[in-house]
């Protein structure tokens, strides 16, 4: 038996400071983690239980973790690596290994910036590793087959992994819930998202490698490994949830619209998501705005306006070749937030035809998706995180006086109630109208996550953040895993609030486990509030709201939806109109609004 490849790592992430000037979302450090050497007289931990599996490309060995009662398998290769002239293709098939790989290390994200060492003074730096493609399995240490598959894509804006995976333990839901769950890398940035006709063929035969989409064709990958492997680790490939939140949860959306992905899952869960998509042509410029910064940065041209005289004399076959001759980092260096702010703005989910529809909303008002069950929700304060940043607030943030000055409180609250009341719109209250319009779609199941919001003085949260972050995105997260600093816990969670958020947290991965295993969120015996599908009659049940104090949990449903229209005219009769305004017509979390 062989050692890990030499490209696995053990990664150990934390969050970067909520104050770090800039910031777009919060972001993970990854570092190698160190070797600790004990001393003599220290005993060494006693050597995990390896466990082996057989799948279709080779025996790969895991570990039991005796400490929640599951078994692991991390870092398992699903495609061939996406390098040399594999870059930015369609993601290729592995071949048959002849000897055993053992995955017990998660593997280098894909190339990102990283806030490597928590310190606001110092940059975020470009680590990951083009390799990239592997997952993550856990499943219960029992005999158990056929068991649900929950299969988790994570968010980060389409541009790093957040949370990271190595930060994200499935154990917790896998042996509690009784499901075998997946977590996977996809390549993000300016490798996952790029078109250009430089980078096309134009053949039949390339029609998934031409559409700029390797992410989703990333994911789709994934899922047909599932399809062929999962039940070498007791999952039921016919039982297949996909879910994400954020930017894995518009790749959910994606997913639903692809016809490429037909019949590699069977449920699908959305957590913030929605539709945000682009089309091919702003891809194109995208492209051509980064060579001209290539060729600025290179020497090549003055400045990036002489840059775009010589992209135009260069033909397709020399902008290919240039491009394919840069490294991951001299792509990502261009990107002038990234070394501040982490995340990167790159064009995804490009409208090409092939891998998505042209028309994704007509697509789903057509029926021409992939009808399942789905679950839709988003969070009361999700617009809290990015609104923070903005310049006005992150002033008083600085001063304090955001957190002196109830005036300037009210109308932080307001703008985040406005722009988080269009997230809602855009992922849950308009999808789920046009599926619902759909006589062949199955249930659909949407929520709205409440912890921690709308209380300055008295709420589950403690200051600062219950004002700064309340119930913002991601929230949720910790609760669907059961863990305690997967992603906001670590801020929010404390021993006062610890009685009702573990309440909430077993509601909310019951229902979860639920829906993954029959396609509806209600177990019988659970004593939990029955959570009736959304409905399109005006007053029938729309939405369960999922809250807790700090000893009870606070479950209910709601005949409550919204529209824009509804949005602008509550917007209107506000006594603050004028100072509102602005934060909602500049929001990028609406249904309208532009990607």
């Amino acid at each position: 038996m062989t050692k890990a490849k030499t490209f696995c790592i053990y990664c150990r992430s934390k969050i970067a400071s909520f104050f770090l000037a800039g910031l777009i979302i919060l972001l993970v450090g990854c570092t190698a983690k160190p070797v600790a050497v004990p001393p003599l007289s220290v005993a060494k931990a006693p050597e995990p239980i390896l466990i082996e599996r057989q799948t279709a490309q080779g025996v790969v060995v895991g570990e039991i973790n005796a400490a929640n009662n599951t078994q692991s398998w991390k870092g398992i290769p699903y495609a061939k690596p996406p390098v040399g002239e594999l870059r930015w293709k369609e993601p290729q098939p592995l071949e048959k290994r002849a000897i055993p790989l053992k995955t017990v290390k998660f593997c280098a994200v894909c190339p990102q910036y990283v806030d490597h060492d928590r310190n606001p003074s110092t940059p975020w730096v470009i680590q990951g590793d083009e390799d990239c493609l592997y997952l993550n399995v856990w499943r219960p240490n029992t005999e158990e087959n056929n068991l649900p598959v929950f299969f988790w894509i994570h968010g980060g804006g389409n541009s790093i992994q957040w949370p990271p995976l190595s930060q994200t333990d499935g154990s917790i839901i896998a042996g509690k819930k009784k499901m075998v769950v997946v977590t996977t890398n996809y390549r993000l940035g300016p490798l996952g998202f790029f078109s250009h006709p430089a980078l096309r063929s134009g053949k039949l035969e390339d029609k998934k490698t031409d559409s700029g989409n390797f992410a989703l064709l990333d994911l789709i990958q994934a899922l047909r490994w599932v399809q062929e492997n999962i039940h070498f680790f007791g999952g039921d490939p016919g039982n297949v949830t996909i879910a994400g939140e954020s930017a894995g949860a518009f790749n959910i959306i994606s997913l639903m619209a692809s016809p490429l992905a037909e019949g590699l899952f069977h449920r699908a869960i959305s957590q913030s998501g929605g539709v945000r998509v682009s089309t091919p042509e702003k891809g194109a410029r995208h492209v051509e705005e980064i060579l001209a910064r290539l060729l600025v940065k290179k020497g090549k041209a003055p400045d990036e306006k002489a840059a775009g005289v010589i992209i135009k004399q260069m033909s397709l076959v020399e902008i290919e070749t240039y491009l394919r001759s840069k490294k991951p980092e001299e792509f990502l260096e261009v990107y002038p937030e990234g070394p501040a702010v982490g995340m990167i703005s790159v064009p995804n989910n490009f409208l090409d035809g092939t891998v998505l529809p042209l028309d994704i909303y007509g697509a789903f008002e057509e029926g021409k998706y992939n009808k399942v069950p789905v679950i839709l929700g988003t969070n009361k304060e999700e617009a809290k995180l990015f609104l923070r940043l903005d310049k006005t607030f992150a002033s008083w943030t600085r001063d304090g006086s955001l957190f002196r000055d109830p005036a300037k409180a009210e109308l932080y609250n307001l703008a985040a109630k406005y722009q988080s009341d269009g997230w809602k719109v855009m992922g849950v209250d308009n999808i789920a109208r046009i599926l619902r319009s759909n006589a062949q779609q199955p249930d659909v199941y949407a929520y709205q996550f409440l912890w921690g919001a709308g209380d300055a003085g008295k709420g589950v949260i403690s200051p600062p953040f219950n004002i700064l972050l309340g119930c913002c995105h991601a929230a949720e997260i910790d609760f669907v895993f059961g863990t305690e600093r997967t992603a906001m816990g670590g801020y929010f969670f404390n021993q006062k609030n610890r009685l009702g958020r573990i309440a909430l947290s077993e509601a909310i991965m019951d229902y979860w486990a639920s829906f993954a295993r029959t396609g509806n969120p209600n177990r019988e015996g659970s004593g939990l509030p029955i959570w009736q599908p959304w409905l399109n009659a005006k007053s029938a049940p729309k939405i369960i709201i999922l809250d807790a104090d700090f000893e009870n949990i606070k479950i209910e449903m709601s005949n409550k939806e919204l529209s824009n229209a509804d949005i602008e005219k509550a917007l209107k009769a506000e006594p603050r109109y004028k100072e509102i305004k602005p934060f909602w017509e500049n929001s990028r979390f609406r249904t309208d609004a532009k990607y």
